[in-house]
């Protein structure tokens, strides 16, 4: 039984051929672009060097996506990111995007949680299919982020309507601040 909460393993023969060592067989590029939107973190590793490859096909995976019309990125976010190999902003840039998605996956999950039982809506009949149908939506909107569009925890709940206010305030401040570096 393969361990969730590793990151799947996948190595990269002198072949360039991928392989999962949880199931010994070969993948591709689409597969382990579907195992991200599964849920599943993974590690790329080449066989021979030892060298750790994940980011390199991750970003070969995005490069894929956006080359064929699937556009998340922005022009003037891709923009914003070349520039920032090249400034001292760079060393910024990595947490700033993980707060900007993990302030995204937030925002997703407290979504949700309005249309489950701690709703007194969700009483209504027809509710659960719609609730189901919004996850859905969602999921397709968000391309299956990691972690965006799951369920959200039990333990939490929503304490007044503004939250998702302030998240949107929250992250528009976030891309003025980035809007200001690449300038």
């Amino acid at each position: 039984m393969a361990d969730k909460d590793k990151p799947l393993l996948i190595k990269r023969y002198a072949s360039r051929r991928l392989y999962n060592t949880e199931t010994s067989d070969y993948v591709t590029l689409e597969d382990i672009s579907q195992f991200i939107r599964d849920g599943r973190d993974v590690q790329i590793i080449d066989l021979k060097s030892g060298d750790d490859l994940t980011r390199q096909y991750l970003l070969q995976i995005i490069a894929d996506h956006e080359s064929r019309g699937e556009n998340v990125l922005p022009i003037n976010v891709l923009n914003d990111l070349v520039r920032s190999y090249t400034t001292q902003a760079g060393s910024i840039v990595p947490e700033f995007l993980a707060a900007s998605f993990e302030m995204l996956r937030d925002g997703q999950s407290k979504l949700l949680e309005n249309m489950t039982k701690a709703n007194p809506l969700a009483q209504m009949p027809g509710m659960d299919a719609m609730r189901i149908q919004q996850e859905a939506f969602m999921k397709a909107m968000t391309g299956g982020l990691g972690g965006i569009g799951a369920a959200p925890s039990k333990g939490k709940r929503q304490s007044d309507g503004g939250d998702l206010d302030e998240i949107k305030a929250q992250l528009a401040a976030l891309q003025q601040q980035l809007a200001r570096m690449g300038k």
